[in-house]
């Protein structure tokens, strides 16, 4: 129940204030995420395969990797 309330509050966040797929999109044309896939599909996927903790483990330590240091790429879920 927490799992599907998390998915939907993600897909949400897709919708509506993304900058790579919500309203604000039209701005970035080439996408504003330096990896692929977005962190908030990243996340969305990590939760709906390893669950709620590992899965948000997991997203906390993508969007600690998003910074200007980092190159970014292609990051699938191991």
């Amino acid at each position: 129940m927490i799992k599907k309330f998390i998915l939907k509050s993600i897909r949400l966040y897709q919708k509506t204030l993304s900058p790579d797929s919500g309203w604000l999109a039209y701005k970035y044309p080439h996408g504003f995420c330096k990896y692929y896939p977005n962190c908030s599909t990243y996340c969305y996927q990590a939760i709906e395969k390893y669950g709620i903790l590992t899965g948000g483990f997991k997203s906390i330590s993508r969007v600690l990797r998003c910074n200007p240091f980092n190159k970014g790429g292609v990051d699938d879920l191991k």
